[in-house]
């Protein structure tokens, strides 16, 4: 196939600016909610307290990286290494409490980097192909999305693994498309790799795969390859990784077995996977992430059923003469769906790495199949983004103000209370392990199922402090003793709090 003139690219780009222009308005407003977004999400990582589990635990990994100083292998727990997943989000997280301080700020700030990082490709991306109106629109849409948005500053893996797949699938595009700086797109897509493999492992690559090679093969363009800078690409991408899959394999021997085995392959296939070592696995109906992908892309999602009533039109340009750009978003979208369609053991975000994708295809189809936006458009989109930033900011100020109504999974408010009556107070969680708690605590908490710790706390030298589930709280208080005083229920805990004055007094 003969390469496309960049002359005429150009060319293309300045019709579909022609035929899709905002009014001066529409930018102003679009901006104006860009900013708005912003400035919630940033609320909400000071506001927001850490929750068991996901977000508690990576937050907890990164804290003992700190603490420990070992920068090779995260740990789960003091001395237990954790092989779940690679260290990139863990190296960002703890990077930020070295830089910002032990908390939430710091453990976000550099998730929320890697979020700023991926719309800001997709604007640059869309500006350069479809113009500057549409980057707009786009970069709004995906900011705007449920699920982007909440995981945009969410201590986990999958944002920064976004970023590498973005930068993957914009780097491979731009470079096929003969662009001037071909081949630096072209090492740039390896450098997407470098991160995805880093940020979530060998799954990352394989999404890009599943949707790259069916492109190729469906537009011819795999004859192009011979132009793709394989050997540099290769070598940027096997040294900005290698070193520490290496090292990981050599300081905690088995890594490279469970991970590759057990994380990648038994994790999803496997029905109740009993050999996670960090949690369990949960039987899922096979097929479930198409449902869960058009609930994390809501509000958007619905602008899709929108366009039904022009399927056929849409269907033409999937197929038609725009094809090579509309069928890459539409493969680049259904990627990870197609991965995980056989899953047993899912959860939404696995969806989020096609979302960025999904906003640039809606917004692309919706303007070559609608031309100019409508007054029902723009009403349907102002609706659309005011729901997204009322919902998150209501939550965000009920957080900041009423955090007992929405905050039940974190232990931040118990810790807390328990403090304020001695800052070196020892707490004891009775049942399973809580992450929050640990983080909150700066790991100096325990946890037990037997009632003869509670023996021991009577001479430990220290103040003392327990966390009861409500449920059980009345039949487990007798075995405290008279030295115990309720302090409070928080969550679904009741804390109870040793009196010193009154085991002075006895």
């Amino acid at each position: 196939m003969v390469a496309i003139d960049p002359k005429f690219a150009i060319s293309v780009r300045h019709e579909h600016e022609r035929r899709f222009a905002l009014t001066r308005s529409d930018q102003r407003f679009l901006v104006f909610a860009l900013g708005a977004l912003f400035a919630v999400r940033l609320l909400a990582m000071f506001w927001w307290p850490f929750t068991d589990s996901t977000e508690a635990r990576y937050a907890e990994i990164a804290r003992k990286m700190v603490e420990s100083g070992d920068w090779v292998t995260p740990q789960f727990d003091y001395g237990v290494p954790f092989w779940g997943k690679p260290p990139l989000h863990t190296w960002l997280s703890a990077l930020g409490m070295k830089l910002f301080g032990v908390g939430a700020f710091g453990a976000r700030i550099f998730i929320f980097a890697a979020s700023m990082g991926v719309l800001g490709l997709l604007f640059t991306w869309v500006r350069q192909h479809r113009g500057a109106d549409q980057a707009l629109v786009v970069t709004t849409v995906l900011a705007s999305s449920f699920m982007f948005f909440g995981a945009s500053a969410f201590v986990m893996t999958d944002m920064v693994m976004v970023l590498g797949t973005t930068l993957s699938m914009i780097g491979f595009y731009n470079c096929m498309m003969d662009s001037p700086s071909r081949r630096a797109w072209g090492r740039w897509f390896f450098v997407g790799i470098a991160i995805g493999l880093l940020a979530k492992g060998p799954v990352a690559l394989v999404i890009t795969m599943i949707a790259l090679v069916p492109w190729l093969a469906l537009t011819g363009r795999w004859r192009e390859l011979h132009g793709f800078p394989w050997l540099s690409g290769l070598l940027i991408a096997a040294a900005l990784t290698l070193p520490w899959y290496i090292l990981a394999e050599i300081k905690t021997p088995g890594f490279l077995r469970y991970f590759l085995v057990g994380e990648h392959f038994q994790r999803f296939v496997v029905p109740g996977w009993q050999g996670d070592l960090y949690g369990s696995g949960h039987q899922q109906p096979k097929g479930l992430i198409w449902l869960y992908a058009s609930a994390t892309f809501l509000p958007w999602s619905l602008f899709f059923l929108a366009l039904l009533p022009r399927a056929g039109s849409c269907v033409n340009e999937v197929t038609g003469n725009d094809r090579d750009w509309h069928s890459y978003l539409a493969l680049w979208v259904v990627a990870p769906l197609i991965l995980f369609t056989p899953a047993a053991n899912i959860l939404p975000a696995y969806a989020l790495p096609g979302l960025p994708a999904a906003a640039v295809l809606l917004v692309s189809l919706w303007a070559q199949v609608s031309d100019q936006p409508g007054w029902w458009t723009r009403s349907a989109t102002v609706v659309a983004i005011g729901l997204v930033g009322v919902a998150f900011l209501t939550l965000t100020i009920l957080v900041r103000y009423q955090p007992g109504t929405v905050t039940h999974r974190s232990e931040r408010a118990l810790v807390a209370a328990a403090q304020s009556f001695d800052p070196d107070v020892q707490i004891t969680y009775w049942g399973g392990r809580s992450f929050s708690a640990e983080f909150y605590t700066q790991g100096r908490v325990q946890f037990t199922d037997r009632i003869a710790t509670f023996d021991s706390l009577a001479d430990n030298g220290l103040r003392d402090a327990v966390a009861i589930p409500e449920s059980i709280a009345s039949e487990l208080a007798p075995f405290l003793g008279p030295r115990f005083d309720p302090a409070g229920q928080f969550g679904h805990r009741v804390l109870f709090v040793e009196d010193l004055g009154q085991e002075k007094t006895q």
